[in-house]
Order: structure tokens, then sequence, then C-alpha cells
């Protein structure tokens, strides 16, 4: 049998090759995972959420609709015209790849199906100032108001079915839970992964609780001398806790206690990127958090990003 000798012509195409199938042609290794993310000019963004696989959307406060991102490229495509819909903070469900949407000023709710764009359901709360922002659970999908001391609860059905609008609750915030009249007070949400907490935090105040889903039953969680001013969207990964401060253009990252009645900050993430960040979103080791540039009036043609950051 002839023996094949491989020249170093041959080495060097096969390597070639080898790092052609690895990154595909636009997608050098360099530019994988991007740490700036670009939206689209004016779209004013304000929530982020992850979804299934490296995918992120992000909601437009101008109305715009859903932006889907990937995040290996960074590049996006719109995935549900928002046709005048406000979209402030978004929770994400597995079970069904649907996007859950606060409504802002609308006083509204919206569901969107992840792999269609499609608007599945619209829900209305009475009443409702300024709905914020929203976390799923197994059992509901549970929103803030940040003009009125209430939770408003979307009860779902097995496996996430959407019911009809005879599954809207409305829970008053009672037990510790400050309110300042014509403040932004709850702000960001989240849950324990059995859903039997809720954790808000109250913006003015600086404040985060642990509430009863049930209830509406909130208990300071005591941080001691330290507080979360300006806090909005929130992120839990197991007892550890993110607060994005968005005006002070910082993460807060407090590590909670087992019953979640205390918790002590244990550092402070910050980056030159950020320009006023009000939701988080995480992927892998990765967080991304989206500058919503508050300040400055809104223009069509102002920029706007998602930073990445380790955390």
């Amino acid at each position: 049998m002839k023996r094949t000798h491989w020249t170093a012509v041959t080495r060097l195409v096969l390597l070639v090759a080898l790092v052609a199938v690895a990154f595909p042609a636009g997608v050098g290794a360099a530019e994988r995972f991007p740490k700036l993310i670009s939206l689209p000019d004016g779209w004013q963004p304000e929530g982020i959420v992850t979804g299934q696989g490296p995918v992120l959307y992000a909601g437009s406060l101008a109305g715009l609709g859903i932006y889907e991102v990937d995040l290996r490229t960074g590049e996006g495509q719109l995935l549900a015209d928002g046709e005048g819909r406000t979209t402030v903070g978004l929770g994400f469900d597995q079970r069904t790849n649907y996007i859950f949407a606060a409504g802002g000023p609308d006083g509204s709710a919206y569901v969107f199906d992840a792999d269609s764009g499609e608007l599945m359901r619209t829900y209305t709360f009475d009443g409702a100032g300024f709905v914020n922002d929203v976390i799923v659970t197994r059992q509901a999908a549970y929103f803030t108001d940040s003009f009125s001391p209430v939770l408003y609860r979307v009860e779902l059905g097995p496996g996430g079915r959407l019911l009809d609008q005879g599954a809207v609750e409305t829970i008053p915030l009672i037990g510790e839970f400050g309110f300042v009249p014509g403040e932004f007070n709850a702000n960001g949400i989240e849950a324990t992964p059995n859903g039997k907490s809720l954790i808000v935090v109250n913006s003015t105040l600086g404040t985060l609780y642990r509430v009863d889903p049930d209830t509406g039953e909130a208990t300071e969680i005591d941080l001691g001398e330290e507080s979360v001013t300006n806090g909005d969207g929130i992120l839990l990964q197991g007892k550890t806790l993110y607060v994005l401060r968005n005006q002070l253009n910082q993460i807060a990252v407090i590590r909670l206690s087992p019953d979640l009645s205390s918790g002590s900050l244990i550092d402070t993430i910050s980056d030159d990127n950020f320009d006023v960040p009000t939701t988080l979103a995480l992927f892998g080791s990765r967080l991304y958090a989206v500058n919503a540039r508050f300040g400055p009036p809104p223009t069509p043609t102002t920029e706007y990003s998602i930073v990445q950051v380790e955390r």
C-alpha cells in the first residue's frame, strides 16, 4: 500500500477548512457573542428577555414591537409589529415559547408567540397606572404597577396554556410594602424557582421585598445600610440577585439569605458602555443590559444598544 505523505500545504488546506466549518462566513471568532449589540434607531427599548437558545427579545416604549436578536452574531430582525402597543418589561415561558409583555401606560399585558410573532392574547387591568414588569411562573404571570401598590396575576393553565380575560386578578401589596404616591414604586420582579415567593424592587425607596404570590403580603428584605435606589430590572440566579440601578449605570449584586429575609451587597458591576440601562437578561455566564438612554428626548434617529458584561 502506498503511504500518503501529509505536506505542509495539505495541513494548511485542512486547517482552513476546519476554521470555515467552525466559523461560517460573516461569523468570525472575534465577532461571536459581541459585547455591544445595536438595536434599530429610534427603538426606545426598556425590557429584554432571553428565549430558547442564544436569542434575546427587546420591547419598545415607542410601540414598534418585539425585536429578536441572535446573541452569537448580534444580528437582529423584527419579530412582531407593535402596532403602537407600548411594551415595557418582558417575560418568557420556556414551555410555550411565549413572550409576555407589560404594557406600561396602556394598562394592559400582551402575549406573543416567539416562533411566529403572532399576538396571542391581550389582557386588560382595570385601573392600572403603569404596568412595568413581569415574571412568569408555572402557575401564573405576575405584573408590577409602578403607580399602584398592587400586582396583577394572570393565571396560566397546564403547560402554560393561556386562559381568557377571567384569568386576571388584582392582588394588593400589603404588609411592609412601602409606597410613595406620584413616584415610581414597584418595578422589577422575580420569582424563586418553585414560584412560592416573588421579589419586588421599589425604585424610589431603594428597597427589596419578598412577596407571597397568593396574598400579596410583602416583607422587606433587610439590606443593612445598603440601598438599591433607582432599582429597575432584577434577575435572580440561585441566591444571587442582580439589581440594575438605571440612572447610576450600575448593577448591584446582592447575596440573599436562604429564607430571603436579608441580603448583602457583594459586588457592583459597571461598564463604560452603560447609558441608563433598565433591564437584565442572562445567557450562560453573560449578563445583558439594555440601554434605555432616558434623559435627552428620543428621536427617530436615536441609537440604542445592548451591553454584554460578565457576571
